[in-house]
């Protein structure tokens, strides 16, 4: 393809050219004109402001300037979640820039192509949950008129002037700690598969009488007691070596590197609603193996039996597969047997056998009742 030397970002040939995040065996029809680029003037202002730039390329004259196809180029501009746009001039210079980064890299060998499309879709979808935030959490409540008369708009702008380097310089730094923290994670793998395929402790946590809730409950009720829940879980975790996956509103899924680390979190979730009058009970399903992580997620019928064991945990209780309580026993944070809990040591946790039962998908499984023991049995 080649653009008109009037710049019209119109190709020679006859036809349209193939916008971003549409393919050229799209039918026209299909493509969503609704996520047409804003024309209000607030807000391309401070669309302005937060890129830096101005609109000044199509989709096809974006793709050439950065020397990439327009077929990568939709489908780098589809995994970091925008719509369609057709061929409006709503594509700035940044835009170029980041393509013409990814391809480098894809042309340089340090990424595929595939791994390229799973970089822009992890950060985008990343992002995207984030800026929601910022914008539904933060901005919405700071850019109340400050005196009568004023519009929320005339607030706006010089608010998100002041705090946008702010906010850039402190996601940069966040990003660096967790980029630092998970390249010592797997740099400290035992072998190369094992820095793909981990062996982990897999834990979720589940609010007991949820859906009740969301029938009773009124909905800032409800926001407020999902926030506390997430709030509360998320601390917990980090605080104890964890690693929180994702929260799925009255359920958390966490992981860690060792049995032990993730018996604490469990124990410690336990007990912190089980103070709380106002939270529901809680129920925690554990279990260990090896597990597929993919874009920040986890995989693998270890998560599944995890998933399973939560399902079917008494409230306000921790329930653990074979797996993981042999490797408490292991380690020596918990007794292999009732005669080794009487003889002169001390143990973190206590473990006790469960009736066998049918877990859907996984067959018949042996749960364990996982508690805290944290005094000195005498000899």
């Amino acid at each position: 393809m080649t653009v008109d030397d009037a710049g019209s970002g119109a190709p020679a040939s006859s036809g349209p050219a193939t916008p971003i995040g549409r393919d050229q065996h799209t039918p026209h029809h299909e493509v969503d004109h609704t996520a047409q680029p804003t024309a209000d003037p607030l807000a391309i202002r401070l669309e302005q402001l937060i890129l830096g730039a101005e609109r000044r390329y199509t989709p096809f004259q974006a793709a050439r300037t950065a020397g990439v196809s327009m077929e990568l180029a939709s489908r780098f501009w589809r995994a970091m979640g925008f719509a369609d746009i057709g061929q409006a001039k709503a594509l700035t210079e940044a835009d170029v820039l980041a393509l013409r980064r990814l391809a480098g890299l894809v042309e340089a060998g340090l990424l595929s192509e595939p791994m390229a499309v799973q970089v822009a879709r992890s950060t985008g979808q990343t992002t995207a949950r984030l800026a929601e935030w910022q914008i539904d959490s933060f901005l919405e409540g700071l850019t109340e008129p400050p005196e009568p008369g004023m519009t929320r708009t005339e607030v706006t702008y010089p608010l998100v002037e002041l705090l946008l380097p702010e906010l850039e310089e402190f996601l940069v730094y966040v990003w660096r700690r967790q980029l630092a923290a998970a390249t010592g994670r797997v740099v400290q793998a035992a072998d190369d598969e094992e820095m793909v395929d981990r062996r982990l402790a897999v834990g979720f946590a589940d609010l007991v009488g949820f859906t009740r809730l969301t029938r009773r409950l009124e909905e800032e009720e409800l926001g407020e007691l999902v926030e506390a829940f997430e709030t509360t879980a998320a601390d917990l975790v980090a605080a104890h070596g964890g690693r929180l996956i994702k929260t799925l509103g009255d359920e958390v899924l966490f992981v860690a590197d060792e049995p032990g680390t993730a018996a604490e979190i469990a124990l410690r979730l336990v007990e912190t609603m089980e103070a709380d009058p106002s939270m529901p009970e809680l129920r925690v399903g554990m279990a260990f193996g090896t597990v597929t992580t993919r874009m920040g997620d986890v995989f693998g019928t270890t998560v599944n039996l995890a998933s399973r064991l939560t399902s079917i945990a008494p409230k306000d209780a921790v329930l653990v597969d074979g797996a993981l309580a042999e490797e408490l026993s292991r380690t020596g944070d918990a007794p292999v047997s009732e005669k080794e809990a009487e003889e002169d040591r001390t143990y973190r946790f206590a473990l006790q056998p469960m009736w066998q039962r049918p877990v859907r998908g996984l067959g018949v499984v042996e749960p364990w009742l996982l508690t805290r023991r944290s005094s000195k049995i005498p000899g």
